[in-house]
């Protein structure tokens, strides 16, 4: 079987990272840590993208090279992830040589079979996002919306490449290939998106307007605008090309065992036209079949208070924040629990506090630290699993026997949340197990030896289960909690050796300590 080829979206290097920024991460994130648990290789891209006007004129205000404008940036990029324990396999950044002759070989090769031609266009531009605009554009009041910035009127010369060749494919692909892009829905967006006159698409821009940037290997009195540089780091990075650009010593994977990637996330935003338009008809146009186009995954938005994230708004939320307030894992637990993928949500400091609070610390945490607890006062941790059974020890080992099968099938479909909430029906299970059968009563009864030992034990060995469940989404803090527990996750385990009877008898736990210390948080987050 294939690699597992997970990839998100670049992140644009002209500001510090968001708190959406880091949802995409972790979700990519944590489907490579289920996949490789689920017995899949994985390899994990992510990266920057560096080059642009808006970059050039940020470093010049700033009074850097482009260059070191970007490092700087990217710096932020990194350290986030590093945090967050965000555990990549290839990192793509749009100003490394061997993404450049990728582009450039890649440019050379359409311009060979006439994909590429010259023309002049006289038009309106938008200086913010960096693109002519048309009449589709303009609003009700035959002006271009704010959302567009400042808006001049340009005449130059420009490389276009023949998008509209191969408009009537991609309809025919995306109506045959109903998994082309998830959640489903999304696909009518991309199909309206494509109704009326096929446009071709500008792929440069003069280097008098625009240095920091790819030339163009042809023309080099223009260089190589977003499109065939930041949407091809998902093969120049895989090993596209290699032999051909000179990289065939770097180091990269084979494409051929790589390729297609079975998961690009993005964010809704860049669906249309960029990764549902552009990148499949940029690999159609190079030779790809239809069984090489890869599967696009489609996140929603943080929003707040309904209202999209925004600089101008003022309420763009800082992950390092949170992550300082609530680790790093309660971070990526409350991300990925929070939200559907696929649609949007809500950020909401009530709810971050509680799903820490009440849920990590009050549920979680506290499941695992009386287990423990109650295993060292009265066993002295040591576990013993006996033959005594009753109707709640089998409740609750059912109750983990049908965690498993209800985890995969969400998790694999891309239903983190409801994944998340397969694993959570142990915690609930198991908590209200000892309330129930009452082990602090038990131990003052010695006729009731046999049943508290069993008891001690089905709390652990589900412990066992939810840890392995909840790695994905909780590396750190599930690590810890095995280590409280005294159980390691074997090299090469998987979720097919979950099973029952993970702790043998004579099991020695280790010391209870605190997994999600309960916060008292007066202030607001954010």
């Amino acid at each position: 079987m294939k690699p597992y080829y997970i990839t998100t979206a670049i992140d644009y290097t002209n500001a510090p990272p968001h708190i959406g920024h880091a949802y995409e991460k972790v979700l990519a994130d944590v489907m490579a840590r289920f996949q490789r648990l689920n017995g899949r290789e994985v390899y994990f891209l992510t990266g920057v993208d560096q080059h642009g006007q808006k970059v050039q004129k940020s470093a010049d205000k700033a009074g850097q090279s482009p260059q070191e404008f970007v490092d700087g940036v990217t710096a932020h990029f990194v350290s986030l992830w590093e945090k967050l324990n965000v555990r990549y396999d290839g990192w793509a950044a749009t100003t490394d040589p061997v993404h450049k002759r990728v582009v450039q070989t890649m440019l050379q090769k359409l311009h060979d079979c006439g994909q590429l031609y010259k023309q002049g266009y006289k038009g309106f531009y938008s200086v913010r996002q960096e693109q002519f605009l048309t009449d589709k554009e303009r609003g009700p009041d035959g002006n271009f919306g704010e959302e567009w910035g400042e808006v001049v009127e340009l005449e130059e010369e420009n490389w276009y490449f023949r998008l509209s060749d191969h408009v009537e494919w991609l309809k025919g692909y995306i109506r045959s290939h109903p998994d082309f892009i998830y959640p489903a829905h999304r696909a009518n967006d991309v199909l309206n998106a494509l109704e009326g006159t096929p446009q071709d698409l500008c792929i440069s821009r003069p280097i008098e307007r625009l240095s920091w940037g790819i030339p163009l290997p042809f023309d080099e009195r223009f260089v190589n605008y977003v499109w065939f540089d930041a949407l091809t780091n998902y093969i120049s990075f895989a090993g596209y090309l290699a032999d051909e650009s000179g990289n065939g010593d770097v180091g990269l994977p084979d494409f051929s065992k790589l390729w297609p990637s079975e998961a690009h996330v993005i964010g809704k935003d860049i669906l249309v036209p960029a990764h549902a338009v552009y990148w499949p008809i940029m690999l159609h146009a190079l030779g790809f079949s239809d069984e090489q186009i890869p599967r696009l995954i489609v996140h929603g938005w943080w929003n707040v208070k309904g209202a999209k994230m925004s600089k101008s708004l003022g309420n763009v939320i800082d992950p390092n924040v949170l992550a300082a307030t609530f680790t790093p894992d309660g971070l990526r637990y409350y991300l990925t629990r929070d939200i559907a993928t696929g649609y949007d949500s809500d950020f909401s400091d009530e709810r971050i506090i509680m799903s820490y609070n009440k849920e990590l610390a009050g549920g979680l945490g506290n499941l695992l630290n009386r287990s423990i607890n109650m295993a060292q006062k009265y066993r002295a941790s040591v576990l013993t699993p006996g033959t005594y059974d009753d109707a709640e020890n089998a409740a609750l080992r059912q109750t983990v026997t049908d965690a498993l099968p209800a985890y995969l099938e969400n998790m694999s479909s891309w239903a983190i949340h409801d994944g998340i909430a397969a694993a959570w029906k142990i915690v609930s299970a198991a908590n209200a197990y000892v309330d129930s059968t009452k082990p602090f009563s038990l131990a003052k009864d010695p006729a009731q030896a046999a049943r508290l030992d069993s008891v001690l034990y089905h709390l652990a060995e589900a412990w066992v289960h939810v840890s392995v469940l909840l790695n994905p989404i909780m590396p750190t803090a599930m690590a810890t909690a095995r280590a409280q527990i005294g159980w390691e996750m074997p090299e090469g385990f998987q979720f097919s050796d979950l099973k029952w009877g993970m702790l043998k008898e004579g099991h020695q736990l280790g010391a209870p300590v605190p997994l999600f210390p309960r916060l008292e948080i007066t202030e607001t987050a954010d």
